[in-house]
């Protein structure tokens, strides 16, 4: 009796094994690179820290909107993002695109096409990325998005450092400052800076700048336009004692992206801050009006650009400025050279480098406070002091910010591990 027991028992004991094996073969099972609806990817996406997640699908393609405002080099955080779209499941026999955004503006296109690869690295290399959006963006825009970017506020801290040599008893006089900016953004393309500026050390400049006194102030729009124009248009208080308004244009060639084109131009009148008290110009002929109209090619190889343009300067000289600018993950160096008619030929180089920390997720509406995204210094080595003024029009621009959605240099990143 004890020995049929112990028989049955085995017995039952198999038919629970091969009953536990044909329910894992029948089972689903989500394994890199097979297929899910989407919905657990953007998820997983907005769980990250990605803002205006977005996605949709149709016959021909998969499609999702992400926004990095959590890695300070957009080329990482957009990688990343494709890690975990790869990772999570791209969809079978159709197209996958993302598209990345910034303000919720649409900047530029990644498409993977499918190639049965499973590799990992094989599949990041193999996204392509353009300016072009198709039609995908009038298909996924109107989706609902998961974290959104609106009403989330950044205090960012922006330290700067000028210098000159203007006399003989010493080499360099400096002025350093730490400049907090509160940013916010309370609609799509909008946001809104709030700069005030903090004297440190003060060795040879004006007795203005040894008091605390408002820095940028200013309204910006983003704009998308048809044919591939992308746009900014700024108001309010810039930099070099100016305010007034300024509108800037960029379009890619279609043929050829690594070729493009650009303009600006901006009305601006003199306005500066003894403390929190503004000073401004009464009469109509302290408005001028300056404008830059250039082209560009990215060498893609070195992920530099080169560029020659056309401008007008507050003294009203026009003149021609040559530019070749090298962008790294972390930093952007290059030089330029100018000349105008009524003016000496100057020339000098520039850099940029990325401030740490360089990752720093938002929780939820909770202001978050850090360093600004980079740093930079300008050297003048002609030592000019009155010709080839220009202004900035925001506490953000600068040559990394402009290179930082370039198709070819977040196509070199991805294939960085």
């Amino acid at each position: 009796m004890v020995k049929t027991f112990i028989d049955l028992k085995s017995s039952y004991g198999n038919w629970i094994k091969v009953a536990i094996c044909m329910l894992i073969m029948i089972a689903p099972v989500q394994v890199f690179g097979q297929s899910n609806d989407g919905e657990e990817t953007t998820k997983e996406l907005a769980n990250h820290g990605f803002e205006n997640v977005r996605w949709t699908e149709n016959d021909e393609e998969r499609i999702y909107t992400i926004e990095n405002n959590m890695y300070k080099a957009q080329g990482v955080g957009i990688a990343k993002a494709i890690d975990i779209i790869q990772k999570l499941g791209l969809p079978e026999n159709k197209k996958c695109k993302v598209i990345v955004t910034h303000l919720d503006v649409p900047e530029l296109s990644l498409t993977y096409e499918p190639t049965g690869a499973t590799d990992t690295i094989a599949e990041r290399r193999n996204w392509s990325t353009s300016y072009e959006l198709g039609d995908s963006w009038k298909t996924v825009k109107r989706e609902k998005k998961k974290n959104s970017s609106r009403f989330k506020v950044d205090i960012l801290v922006y330290p700067q450092l000028s210098y000159k040599n203007l006399i003989i008893t010493q080499i360099y006089q400096a002025l350093f400052t730490l400049n907090p900016a509160i940013e916010v953004s309370f609609w799509a393309g909008m946001k809104l800076t709030a700069q005030v500026i903090i004297p440190v050390y003060n060795d040879g400049y004006s007795s203005l700048e040894d008091k605390i006194h408002p820095g940028f102030i200013t309204l910006s729009q983003q704009f998308r336009l048809p044919f591939n124009i992308k746009g900014k248009a700024t108001i309010g208080g810039f930099n070099a004692d100016r305010y007034g308004a300024d509108l800037m244009l960029f379009r890619p060639f279609k043929f050829d992206e690594r070729f493009s084109l650009e303009g600006r131009i901006g009305i601006t009148s003199i306005g500066y801050w003894n403390g929190f008290h503004f000073h401004y110009a009464t009469n109509r002929d302290a408005w001028k009006v300056t404008w830059t109209l250039g082209a560009n090619f990215y060498w893609p190889r070195y992920n530099t650009e080169f560029s020659l343009k056309a401008e007008e300067y507050f003294l009203g000289e026009k003149g021609v400025k040559f530019e070749m600018i090298r962008n790294f993950r972390y930093a952007s160096v290059g030089f330029y050279a100018v000349k105008a008619k009524e003016a000496s030929s100057n020339g000098g180089f520039r850099f940029q480098i990325l401030l740490p920390p360089y990752k720093q997720k938002r929780h939820k509406y909770i202001p978050r406070v850090s360093t600004s995204y980079n740093m930079g210094i300008v050297y003048n080595a002609g030592n000019e002091r009155y010709y080839y003024k220009q202004y900035r029009s925001e506490s953000s621009e600068n040559i990394m910010d402009k290179y930082s959605f370039n198709p070819y240099f977040i196509k070199s990143e991805l294939s960085i591990y």
